[in-house]
């Protein structure tokens, strides 16, 4: 049996923050990794370019974590994104940031970024044992020491940090292992289910219109006849479901059976949209109800579909559009009802929601509420960020929050 400081199950970006910030000093750091090399997950992210945190105040981030960034608010202020973007410069690396405020390396590479924390690994003599997938983990409260199995061999440490991820693209390693460990040591786990994932719609009427895409649409979830959550982001769709940055952000709400709505016109509601579009119809009878419909921002094959869909006439006048008519068409564009079938699954989803319930881990730590020495970081929490960064940022933060408080227990602080 091998005997550790502190043993971290998980070499994605918290998993090796956590290891990083734990090093040095002759403290004896070892990170298992199933995987044959480290960072898989983090190496697609961002498509391949690591999209690693987002510009901004930090404080503007706790709304972008679903209903518990107030969860994530210690980690973030205590390690920001100019901390992280910092923490990269002085390594060598050049940031660059996109319009939307997205960083990524200047040279659009995950590979630069995790080969600066695998060499910050290797300066702090922090041991990575790859190809080992962990199969049992204990916990002997007399000896307070954590017991670790391997396939190939047994380890103990005092301290243990599960940073395994979530279920989403599994072909990475995450295959939900961490939820097995923690439920194992007491924790209870949340339901695992897709997030930023796409949605797949009951009856979808836009397969021909793929690649069309909205930019800030007002979105609203109903369940049971009643308005649950809305939003507002862009929306894409394609051949087969809609997708776009704010129906993946949305997703993390969405059941099947759920009722989606979207308001194309965007920047209108429905009534004011309505008085609008009436005035626009009377006062213009002779001109055609699609010549008004084009001074929106929708394409033309967008247009055509939406009449279709209202039955109306593509050269229909608007003096002969009926009240019924011009009343559905005015519900088709504000308040377009759509049942979501499905979502996409743990193969297409960017992340996870569900994981170890929050209620038992301190947000000001990261440590178990269980158990001493038992620290969480990164997705196999009950937590997902919106696309854009805000997973990669939380999982730094939090390796770095769990670091320094396991540190500071070891000197008895």
């Amino acid at each position: 049996m091998e005997n550790y400081d502190i043993i971290v199950v998980g070499a994605g970006p918290g998993g090796l923050f956590a290891a990083i910030n734990c090093g040095g000093e002759n403290k004896k750091v070892l990170v298992i990794e199933r995987n044959s090399s480290a960072g898989k997950k983090l190496l697609i992210s961002g498509a391949g370019r690591c999209n690693l945190t987002h510009q901004g105040n930090i404080k503007d981030f706790l709304n972008y974590y679903g209903d518990n960034g107030g969860f994530i608010k210690h980690s973030l202020f205590k390690f920001t994104n100019e901390d992280l973007m910092d923490f990269f410069k002085k390594r060598g690396i050049a940031l660059i940031s996109n319009e939307d405020g997205k960083v990524f390396p200047e040279t659009l590479k995950s590979s630069d970024i995790l080969n600066i924390l695998l060499k910050e690994c290797k300066r702090k003599e922090i041991s990575i044992k790859y190809n080992q997938r962990v199969e049992k983990v204990n916990y002997n409260k007399e000896k307070l020491a954590f017991y670790i199995e391997t396939k190939e061999n047994r380890y103990t440490s005092k301290y243990l940090v599960i940073a395994t991820g979530g279920k989403s693209y599994s072909n990475t390693g995450s295959t939900g292992d961490g939820y097995v460990f923690a439920e194992k040591l007491g924790h209870t786990i949340e339901e695992p289910a897709p997030s930023l994932t796409p949605l797949y719609i009951k009856d979808y009427p836009f397969r021909e219109l793929s690649g069309t895409s909205f930019e800030n649409l007002p979105i609203a979830l109903w369940r049971n006849k009643k308005k649950i959550k809305s939003y507002r982001g862009d929306v894409l769709l394609t051949h087969k479901n809609i997708s776009g940055p704010g129906i993946l952000n949305f997703s993390r709400y969405v059941l099947p059976g759920d009722i989606i709505r979207i308001n194309f016109i965007g920047i209108k509601g429905e009534e004011a949209f309505r008085a609008e579009f009436i005035e626009k119809v009377i006062s213009r009878g002779k001109s055609m109800i699609k010549t008004i419909l084009k001074e929106y921002p929708l394409s033309k094959r967008f247009i055509d579909k939406l009449m279709d869909i209202a039955g109306i006439f593509q050269d229909l006048k608007c003096g002969e559009l009926s009240k019924k008519n011009r009343n559905r068409l005015v519900e088709i564009l504000t308040n377009f009802p759509m049942e979501v079938e499905g979502l996409g699954d743990f193969n297409l989803a960017m992340a996870t929601r569900g994981g170890v319930s929050l209620k038992e881990v301190s947000p000001k730590t990261m440590e178990s509420r269980i158990i001493k020495g038992l620290y969480f970081c990164g997705e196999v929490l009950d937590i997902d960020g919106d696309t854009g960064g805000y997973n990669i940022q939380g999982a730094f933060s939090m390796g770095k929050l769990a670091a320094k408080w396991i540190i500071k227990d070891m000197k008895g602080e």
